[in-house]
């Protein structure tokens, strides 16, 4: 797959692979090398320039793109929220669900922890795109929506780089969780949280650079050995 914005700036010159069916695979690689982009191609934000992306053979562009969003749940760094109740905002990952469901998924993803602390508690109004939320309050409601959707392929694009370590382990707890028997893509910044993937694919200039198990990969003391020394490093 190849792809250039309409800024003439290419994001992806030739990149190939697989994300197997109940595997997680991990993205990794230098800042701008393409990782998001991969992303947003995949859930078809954008159509690539060359080559094709199928999802269990089919080519996505031939895809009722309402057919091929309800195989995705998407937990990306920026959550789009609205003015609504708490309850409210979850129950967009689908539409029907009884608040017995809602509430269900909701405690999945740790958002009890924070919900029943509120002056309404489930029904508080959140705020315009979630003002009156924290960044780890906004980003479990969006797993909660994952959870609730319950769809077969899970992109995550692991966003606690900002958070607080409280935060982070009620998040990473909840993402656990929510991973179990899916088909996940994530979209690693930090290399702990890929010791787990069963398959690694390092972006770098627009390329696949390097992929496979971490073990494999750390042994072969190319590029993701470097991110990964680099940040226990600096730890």
């Amino acid at each position: 797959v190849a792809f250039a914005y309409n800024s003439g700036e290419t994001v992806l010159k030739d990149v190939s692979f697989t994300a197997r069916q109940g595997e997680v695979t991990a993205l990794v690689g230098p800042s701008g090398g393409g990782k998001t982009t991969v992303s947003r191609l995949a859930t078809r934000f954008w159509d690539s320039q060359k080559g094709r992306i199928t999802v269990g053979g089919m080519d996505i562009s031939k895809i009722d793109p309402e057919k091929l969003m309800s195989l995705y749940s998407i937990v990306f760094q920026d959550v789009t929220l609205f003015d609504n109740t708490i309850l409210e905002n979850i129950r967009l990952g689908r539409k029907n669900a009884t608040d017995e469901e809602v509430l269900a998924a909701a405690r999945l993803a740790n958002c009890d922890e924070f919900a029943e602390k509120l002056p309404d508690k489930w029904n508080t109004p959140i705020g315009e795109n979630g003002c009156a939320l924290s960044g780890g309050e906004r980003q479990r409601i969006s797993i909660a929506r994952a959870f609730l959707k319950d769809a077969p392929i899970i992109l995550l694009d692991e966003a606690t780089a900002s958070l607080d370590v409280e935060n982070e382990t009620l998040i990473q707890t909840a993402l656990s969780r929510l991973i179990q028997k899916k088909t996940v893509l994530i979209i690693a910044h930090r290399m702990r949280t890929v010791v787990g993937a069963d398959e690694i694919v390092v972006l770098s200039d627009g390329i696949v650079a390097e992929h496979g198990s971490p073990d494999a990969l750390y042994a072969r003391n190319g590029l993701y050995t470097h991110m990964v020394k680099l940040q226990t490093d600096s730890q």
